[in-house]
């Protein structure tokens, strides 16, 4: 057995107390072999002297390839900035392009202390080439949009987004898994939706979509069909265990009920949501009721970062606002949300610091003076913690990075590769 051990830290554990403790990790199995017992005899060992252990940080919910067009278009609706600002440029976008931005994304996570992701973009393949050489785990799909498509070529996108579900899942040694991805409910044909649905439920697929973002997209579903977003979509055969959707801004109580009653998680992307001017998700309340919630970033030009515990920090604050109560959504709570929650969200058995669970984890230095007093270092790190605090990246047991050092990826050629792609993708959009 070849083993990885984490020395001389303090664990988080899943009951969110913290202990004194060593983590040895086998790599064979890329699962945690003990918690607790002195570690100094591994294969390698991580020094987590002065910091916190805790499980990889998961963000749910991402587009990481557009870091391309991080700052291209700022302070603008959703609508006009999907329609007339984003697409335009996603049309012309090239495979390689996506897989330059993507590693950028991809190397900003890890040094952020993220080890898993899920992805809905284009040229899928290109982004599963990034995430298996960059180590981490993703749940993918090809993202579906047919509105202003002719039914042919709408039907293509379906098949290309079940294709990609298909032959990728189970990739980079199971590192990858997948899903059918329309974009959203108003972006997707009702009819479409519904056989594609099916045809992913056959090949034993989940779901993922945007739903209930803005306002905007629950009206026109009340109008033409007379029932809420959800109820729409539990009629094509969506909401299944094992699905999940984005945002879940605008929930009335029913939707959440319905969400609970099916096992059916929300990614909260607290930034995003905030930058767009979406609203404010009703994150308790979802808690209260008992669905799974993760977090994630959203893509990083609505965000416009990938950093995981600025999301922790967001949606312990807005949730406060979304309640009326500064008890709602506590540090606890957040702080599960990017764990356990959004691992739950993608399958991976993962999220916590247990023996069995994959070894799946993040190192966080806590001696800078941002986290010092540690009167409770839950609290510390949902309210002032920063990615720049991740000392140590590890998934499976295998360091992606060390000491601020990302193995995998070499942040010079890569932010090089992703500057040059981004710019000649916006100059083909604008000529």
């Amino acid at each position: 057995m070849e083993t990885l051990g984490i020395v001389g830290g303090r664990v988080l554990r899943p009951d969110m107390t913290v202990v004194e403790a060593d983590v040895l990790a086998d790599r064979e199995r890329g699962r945690i072999e003990a918690v607790g017992e002195p570690a100094g005899g591994a294969d390698e060992t991580l020094d987590a002297g002065g910091c916190l252990v805790l499980p990889g940080l998961v963000n749910a919910h991402c587009h990481v390839s557009m870091t391309l067009l991080r700052g291209y278009a700022d302070d603008t609706p959703l609508d006009p900035w999907l329609r007339e600002v984003v697409w335009p440029v996603e049309s012309v976008i090239e495979s390689d392009d996506v897989r330059a931005g993507a590693r950028l994304g991809l190397l900003e996570m890890i040094r952020n202390g993220v080890t898993a992701v899920g992805d809905m973009y284009f040229h899928v393949p290109a982004v599963a080439a990034a995430v298996e050489a960059a180590g981490v785990r993703a749940r993918l799909g090809h993202g579906v949009v047919t509105a202003g498509k002719e039914e042919s070529a709408a039907r293509a996108d379906f098949e290309e987004s079940l294709a990609v579900a298909r032959d990728l899942d189970g990739t980079a040694e199971g590192r990858i898994r997948t899903a059918l991805m329309p974009h959203s409910l108003t972006t997707v044909d009702g009819d479409l939706l519904e056989e594609y649905v099916g045809r992913a439920r056959d090949a034993d697929l989940p779901v993922h979509l945007h739903a209930n973002e803005t306002e905007a997209e629950v009206a026109p579903i009340v109008e033409e069909h007379g029932v809420r977003p959800l109820e729409y979509a539990a009629e094509r055969g969506l909401l299944e265990a094992g699905d999940f959707i984005a945002h879940g801004v605008h929930l009335d109580d029913a939707e959440i009920d319905l969400l609970a009653d099916r096992d059916v998680g929300v990614a909260h992307c607290p930034a995003a949501n905030m930058k767009l001017a979406s609203g404010i998700a009703p994150v308790q309340r979802l808690l209260d009721e008992g669905v799974t919630v993760g977090l994630g970033t959203d893509g990083p030009a609505s965000n416009n970062d990938l950093d995981v515990l600025d999301d922790v920090r967001d949606a312990a604050m807005v949730g406060k606002l979304a309640a009326d109560d500064a008890g709602a959504v506590p540090a606890a709570a957040a702080v599960r949300a990017a764990t356990a929650g959004g691992a739950a969200l993608l399958g991976f058995d993962a999220g916590r610091i247990e023996a069995g669970a994959l070894a799946d984890l993040a190192v966080l230095d806590l001696e800078a003076p941002h986290l010092t007093p540690d009167h409770d270092t839950v609290s510390n790190l949902a309210y002032a913690a920063r990615g720049a605090d991740v000392r140590h990246t590890v998934v499976d047991g295998t360091v992606l990075m060390r000491d601020r050092e990302v193995r995998t990826l070499a942040a010079g050629p890569v932010r090089r590769e992703a500057e040059r792609h981004a710019h000649a993708a916006t100059t083909r959009a604008e000529d």
